[in-house]
């Protein structure tokens, strides 16, 4: 067996020899926003850093705010001297960039598996959220699916156009589910699959949805959660570049338009054991309703993670198949927690509530510690949707309940961190604080 950085080594010399063009690689990583994060490094540099060379970048760049300014979160940022922090190269994730003007490579880093990982980095909770569930002989299986919508590429003073109809070059201002707007979309819609694949990202079915310019692309069941939220996370930073390149912008804005349904990542999650059993339809499906129970408990404190914005709150009890309320049905859209038709072998849970600009990473680790935790307490769910319409639990639905909802919660904090708990919620309410700190137009015209 190759040791990890002969691995990394082949890898970089097998890029270089595949992709001679190519001067320069972006290492890149998510922060706690689910930006990307990091440097542009020379691909003869980037060969010492797989051989064993140090690769640091500061360890707060993770706490940027969605804007990429820094807060003061305890003693992080302005009283820590800005320290930096070792990260490593993802394997397999070095992969050539086609929608940038040069050529370009680009390649996932990470914190998790160096000797000092960063506590609040989201690969890292997750990280540690799925060693546990492989200690205990759990080993997930998970699928995203990501909504966005098309707008054109220019804003007519700050507010979003609708995409324009390469066919008849009119808006394409006409909600509908017609497969025709895939063909009229179809050179865009095919470059995205096309360069997602290349990014060895496995993608499935791509859907019209209902809003004007909006689509869904699904992904396949991957039996490794990291690599399932690294496409999630990669899938949204190339359908950005495509859709410029193309003359669009790609948004997975929560709920650009009122009037309009939002955009969510809904993510399917099975359970297996060791020797490939599915864990959720043992004993005639009792683990699936302890695990929905367990999912219910904990999802009105992980509401930050589902909802990361003032706008993703937004989306909540929208338009179309967007809960109001923790609640659970068997092929019902209109919960939070579905049960898709399935034989017992592929039983799995889609959870719906995630906005699509959340944190893949960190959606992914709570939905997982809502799992583990129902596992572990067996306690029977509510009444599911098909039984009883008005069946569900409240959650938060503004930032700073929510914050206070789960910055304090036990189970949150033992299954995801408290280090990091304290540390996402301090970063979302200061977000949160900084976002109000302008006066729009319409407060000046209701009181000026």
């Amino acid at each position: 067996m190759k040791s990890p950085s002969a691995t990394l080594l082949a890898e970089v010399r097998t890029f270089r020899q595949n992709y001679p063009e190519v001067r320069y690689v972006d290492l890149i990583a998510l922060d706690i926003p689910g930006h990307f994060y990091g440097k542009r490094y020379p691909v003869d540099m980037l060969e010492k850093v797989a051989a064993g060379s140090p690769l640091k970048l500061p360890q707060n760049a993770v706490l940027l705010g969605a804007q990429g300014g820094l807060f003061k979160i305890g003693d992080y940022c302005f009283n820590d001297g800005d320290p930096d922090a070792n990260r490593r190269l993802v394997p397999g994730t070095l992969k050539p960039v086609s929608w940038e003007s040069q050529p370009l490579g680009q390649m996932l880093i990470t914190s998790d598996g160096t000797e000092a990982p960063i506590e609040f980095e989201p690969r890292e909770v997750l990280t540690k959220v799925l060693e546990r569930l492989h200690h205990k002989g759990i080993h997930p299986v998970v699928a995203f699916e990501l909504e966005f919508y098309l707008f054109d590429k220019k804003l007519d003073d700050g507010l979003p156009q609708f995409a324009r109809d390469p066919l008849s070059d009119d808006a394409d201002d006409q909600p509908n589910l017609h497969i025709e707007r895939l063909s009229r979309f179809s050179d865009v819609l095919d470059d995205m699959a096309q360069t997602a694949k290349a990014q060895g990202i496995d993608i499935t079915v791509i859907t019209a949805e209902i809003g004007p310019g909006q689509f869904e692309i699904n992904f396949c069941h991957c039996d490794d959660g990291l690599r399932a939220a690294d496409w999630a996370a990669l899938f949204c930073r190339s359908t950005r570049g495509v859709a410029l390149k193309h003359g669009y912008r790609a948004s997975f804005m929560a709920k650009p338009y009122l009037q309009f349904p939002g955009s969510g990542m809904h993510v399917h999650v099975s359970l297996y054991d060791g020797a490939g059993n599915n864990v959720l339809a043992a004993h005639q499906q009792q683990p699936l309703r302890h695990a929905v129970a367990g999912c219910l408990a904990l999802l009105p404190h992980c509401m930050p993670i589902f909802s990361p914005n003032h706008n993703a709150f937004r989306r909540l009890g929208g338009t179309v198949n967007a809960a109001t309320r923790a609640s659970w049905g068997f092929e019902d859209r209109d919960a939070c927690v579905r049960i898709p038709e399935s034989d017992p072998r592929n039983l799995r849970i889609e959870h719906r509530l995630a906005s699509a600009d959340a944190n893949p990473y960190l959606v992914l680790a709570a939905i997982l510690a809502g799992l583990e935790h129902g596992l572990e307490t067996r306690q029977e769910p509510i009444a599911p949707l098909n039984e009883d319409r008005s069946s569900g639990t409240d959650f938060p639905v503004d930032m700073l309940d929510a914050v206070r909802a789960m910055q304090h919660q036990s189970v949150v904090r033992d299954k995801l961190g408290a280090e990091f708990v304290d540390v996402y919620c301090e970063n979302k309410r200061q977000d949160h604080l900084a976002f109000q700190q302008e006066i729009s137009a319409r407060e000046y015209r209701w009181f000026l």
